[in-house]
């Protein structure tokens, strides 16, 4: 097996937003000096993807508009581009098109058998539409990836494991039997993007090809690994894909500022582990891993993407984080009003207190809904 391939550059630096805005660069300078400290060496410059590669899902008009804003000259809002969630900035085209060739070039190393196993952390920006930019995404990266793989004549098995509902994936590929798209997030009802329940299912003829696992606000380990323990490899038997594509937000952390679910590395370890196994059973070991949202860029974004490149290498998690790596951005997380990164990998199992009896109770009828509605539905057009 080869080492798995880290898709980075300078250029990853250059999705940003400004210095107030939640989705910092930042959050690069510790998670990569992390991801290198634990042995990655493998590293691919992300290059701007054409627009032929966008308007795959992208229309032609979106791009016009989203280029028009690259210029830095002050324009109208327009296609969700303005005050707000996707504030525009000087290069936002050339930025967000890099974005999404570092996924797409993954892909293709994947799918000339270069490697198995693929991480782009910058990539996983799942809320952008065909035609509308939405929550920090402006081109949707995952699913142009997910699109290439579906071209190359795979079906491609989507996990979605950010706070929020992926829906600009699920949206794009409704109505396409051959990828199923499933997403575990804190439920609509108390979160952004209001989405996500488990009666969205997919289009005419592509029942039962997305899946959704709205969780209740402060839930935490409990809930979260039995769903996912439950759903996906029940999804992965009735689906049989031959290529996985994840999206590995990690704004779901207790100590995440932007969202109500309480979990712990201790979740984000299991699942990137079952999705290795879930890759070289189903897929023969086909696997893309992107990052996504994270908003706690030195306690809990560098070790969640560490823990996708350990899954993907084969590894077991170190039980510390290694002293000189916490040292070298201690002072820059203080400087910017932030604690410093912890000293164990894997949280401790006291980080968070339990889960209410109700909440699990509440959260147990959700998944078992969500995996028998798809699997009969899936069943039923094998």
């Amino acid at each position: 097996m080869t080492a798995p391939l880290v898709v980075y550059g300078d250029a990853s630096l250059e999705y940003d937003f400004g210095p107030d805005h939640p989705l910092t660069p930042r959050r690069f300078g510790p998670s990569i000096d992390l991801l290198r400290t634990i042995g990655a060496t493998d590293f691919l410059v992300p290059e701007q993807a054409t627009d032929e590669q966008l308007a795959r899902l992208h229309t032609e008009r979106y791009i016009d508009t989203v280029r028009a804003f690259s210029s830095g000259d002050w324009h109208p809002p327009a296609a969700g581009i303005g005050p707000g969630d996707c504030p525009p900035f000087p290069g936002i085209h050339e930025a967000s098109a890099t974005v999404a060739g570092g996924s797409l070039a993954a892909v293709e190393r994947i799918l000339d058998g270069s490697v198995d196993h693929a991480f782009h952390p910058g990539g996983g920006l799942h809320h952008a539409m065909a035609s509308r930019a939405s929550g920090f995404c402006i081109y949707n990266d995952v699913a142009l990836a997910v699109a290439r793989a579906r071209d190359a004549g795979h079906r491609v098995l989507y996990v979605d494991l950010d706070v929020h509902h992926g829906d600009g994936t699920q949206a794009l590929f409704w109505d396409d039997p051959q990828v199923l798209t499933f997403s575990i997030h804190e439920s609509g009802m108390t979160l952004f993007p209001g989405s996500g329940f488990v009666d969205e299912r997919g289009g005419p003829g592509a029942e039962g090809t997305a899946v959704n696992v709205p969780l209740l606000a402060l839930s935490g380990d409990d809930s979260w690994i039995a769903a996912v323990r439950t759903v996906v490899p029940a999804l992965a038997e009735a689906f049989e894909p031959t290529f996985i594509v994840s999206q590995h937000g990690c704004d779901s952390h207790v100590l995440d500022p932007l969202a109500n679910l309480r979990l712990t590395t201790r979740a984000y370890a299991m699942a990137t582990r079952l999705l290795d196994e879930i890759a070289h059973e189903h897929a023969e070991g086909r696997w893309l891993a992107t990052g996504g949202g994270g908003y706690d860029a030195y306690r809990v974004v560098p070790r969640s993407w560490s823990l996708v490149w350990l899954a993907q290498a084969h590894r077991d998690p170190p039980e510390y984080t290694d002293p000189v790596w916490r040292s070298r951005w201690a002072l820059e997380s203080e400087q910017f009003g932030q604690s410093a990164p912890p000293r164990s990998l894997i949280d401790p199992a006291d980080l968070v207190g339990p889960e209410p009896a109700q909440l699990t109770t509440a959260n147990r009828r959700t998944l078992d809904k969500a995996v028998s509605d798809a699997v009969k539905a899936l069943e039923a057009r094998a």
